[in-house]
């Protein structure tokens, strides 16, 4: 079969893959295409609550035309027990005739091992196809399978000149000030879909008074986690996160803070959880950690100057997206990171820089850490 054919199937098996996101974490998202006398035979796509992985997906609904057919995997078939037993294992009994896999297993300790057992069993292997496209799609994945903490993206949407907002003067208390349009604003919904949770700062919440859900409408295993880094529990009992709370609203607080506070909260559905810190603000690793442990692998990162200096200045960010508006803030107003770097500072530390335009917004997205240890 020749290359280009690789690449049209293997992009089928992503667009199945990409059906997963929101459905499939803690787990990766994959998807499968069977292919057999350039008929696809079967499809499937990993959803967690299902428990089949995209490869068994194919294979039921292939049956005895798996026989002799290629195997497009967006990640190599794994090797070992889980939830499920092992889909090269389910290769081989099938009698595929080959296996083409977009990029190995990010986990170090199964990497390459599927795709070994399947040449061991004379099945014809073929790796790397679209490997940039399925890596991004398991970004996340790769980072809390590796370093048990999750992949943080830190979102901006930014005046042309780098600012975040105007002045607190110009500015109406628990009002959201909109720099970017509505196109912009949608696709930061599908970035909202794509990951396991959301997290501002105490001050953007008590300035914005923001809802932070995912309005897609499309469907997700699990709610969105709204996670306000809050130190002394300072979170009003009337917000609009509070009153909208449905076990999907999680204040971390420093392990000091008022019990009575937390009691409320708690009364009210919110869940809080003390992080251990050896000084008197939110030790930012420790809260990582804490929601890696709730598997997490996603955190989107929508808070304020401070917050985002604090991530940054902590090494704590992996991905970077930076909308930028036409209009102009001038000076006075809320830098993107205050006493860290410009918006502009920092694009020039970011890796595969890419841009794209949402109406008359840009989006110019980097990188500052491969989870996949390129």
């Amino acid at each position: 079969m020749e290359l280009t054919d690789d690449i049209r199937y293997m992009q089928q098996a992503l667009a199945l893959a990409r059906e997963g996101v929101g459905l499939a974490s803690p787990n990766p998202t994959v998807g499968c295409v069977l292919v057999k006398d350039d008929r696809v035979v079967g499809r499937g796509f990993h959803m967690y609550e299902h428990r089949d992985h995209a490869e068994i997906v194919a294979l039921k609904e292939a049956g005895g035309e798996a026989e002799g057919a290629t195997a497009y995997v967006t990640l190599e078939p794994c090797s070992h027990h889980g939830r499920t037993g092992p889909c090269a294992d389910a290769l081989i009994h099938a009698r595929v005739g080959r296996v083409a896999a977009a990029t190995v297993d990010p986990n170090p300790q199964v990497a390459g091992q599927g795709l070994a057992r399947l040449a061991q069993a004379g099945i014809q292997v073929t790796a790397g196809v679209l490997q940039e496209e399925a890596r991004a799609l398991n970004n996340a994945f790769a980072k809390w399978i590796v370093t048990g903490s999750p992949y943080v993206v830190l979102k901006a949407a930014l005046s042309v000149d780098g600012y975040l907002a105007p002045p607190p003067q110009r500015r109406h208390t628990q009002e959201p000030h909109w720099l970017t349009g509505a196109a912009a604003r949608a696709h930061v919904q599908q970035m909202r879909h794509a990951s396991d949770a959301i997290l501002i700062g105490i001050g953007t919440a008590l300035a914005d008074s923001p809802l932070l859900t995912d309005r897609t409408n499309l469907p997700r295993r699990r709610k969105l986690l709204r996670v306000i880094l809050d130190t002394h529990l300072r979170l009003p009992l009337s917000s609009k996160l509070v009153a909208s709370a449905a076990d999907d609203l999680l204040v971390l607080c420093h392990e000091s803070a008022s019990t009575a506070s937390e009691d409320a909260l708690l009364e009210l559905g919110v869940q809080v959880e003390r992080i251990q810190s050896p000084h008197q603000h939110i030790d930012l690793i420790n809260a990582l950690r804490a929601l890696a442990e709730r598997q997490i692998t996603s955190v989107l990162l929508e808070g304020g100057s401070r917050l985002n200096a604090a991530f940054l200045a902590g090494d704590l960010v992996d991905e970077v997206d930076l909308f930028y508006a036409d209009a102009e803030l001038g000076h006075g107003a809320v830098p993107f990171a205050e006493g860290g770097p410009s918006p502009y500072l920092l694009e020039q530390r970011l890796s595969r820089l890419s841009k794209a335009e949402f109406g008359s917004d840009t989006l110019v997205t980097g990188y500052l850490r491969d989870p996949w240890g390129r």
